[in-house]
């Protein structure tokens, strides 16, 4: 499967593809898993590195945005199974946000270059479901005010509904467990696999 999943902080995303790459390993199924595109990228760097990420001007943290985005289109191409947490459009709601407010960007123009099997899936929550989230589990860089909730969630919907992607589905977490998280998604993507995943999933259950 090629994944890109997308949501607020918060939301679900990373504890989706980890255990969607759990569970593919426990099937023989390895999936290539980038979760690293929220800045500082908590996932690879050290505390060192974090803070010089987060020390950088604007308009070099757009341009290393840009160029992530572009290498990973070419990742899509060459792994059968990959998992994208965040990714794009994830960019276009935080980048002029909170990286670069005064540079516009445009991410839909790399849609078109994504394989035809990706399939999008976007996460959400109630508003106070993500503010406990954040109050129970706080990330150590957390890029979203609770104050600024309502108006992330709105503008993922935005871009997912914007978004030139066909294979898509949502799910709202804020009653799922990480299991049944897991279980929604693998029942939701049946209609959207392609036939060598579709057998996979026949032979792996």
């Amino acid at each position: 499967m090629r994944i890109i999943a997308i949501g607020c902080e918060y939301s679900g995303v990373s504890t989706l593809i980890e255990a969607i790459d759990a569970w593919g390993r426990e099937r023989g199924i390895h999936h290539h898993l980038d979760d690293h595109f929220t800045i500082p990228d908590a996932y690879h760097l050290d505390q060192t590195e974090q803070q010089a990420m987060l020390a950088l001007l604007p308009a070099i943290v757009e341009r290393f945005q840009r160029f992530q985005i572009v290498y990973h289109v070419r990742l899509l191409y060459r792994y059968q199974h990959i998992l994208l947490g965040g990714f794009h459009l994830e960019e276009a709601v935080y980048g002029p946000r909170y990286y670069y407010p005064t540079i516009n960007i445009e991410v839909r123009e790399y849609e078109p270059d994504l394989p035809a099997d990706t399939m999008l899936v976007h996460l959400k929550a109630r508003p106070e479901v993500i503010r406990a989230r954040m109050a129970t589990h706080p990330h150590p860089h957390q890029l979203v005010p609770a104050a600024e909730v309502e108006e992330i969630l709105a503008r993922f919907a935005e871009e997912y509904r914007h978004s030139w992607i066909r294979s898509k589905f949502e799910i709202d977490t804020s009653e799922l467990s990480p299991s049944q998280l897991l279980e929604t998604f693998l029942r939701l993507s049946i209609p959207h696999l392609n036939p060598a995943d579709a057998a996979t999933r026949l032979l792996t259950r």
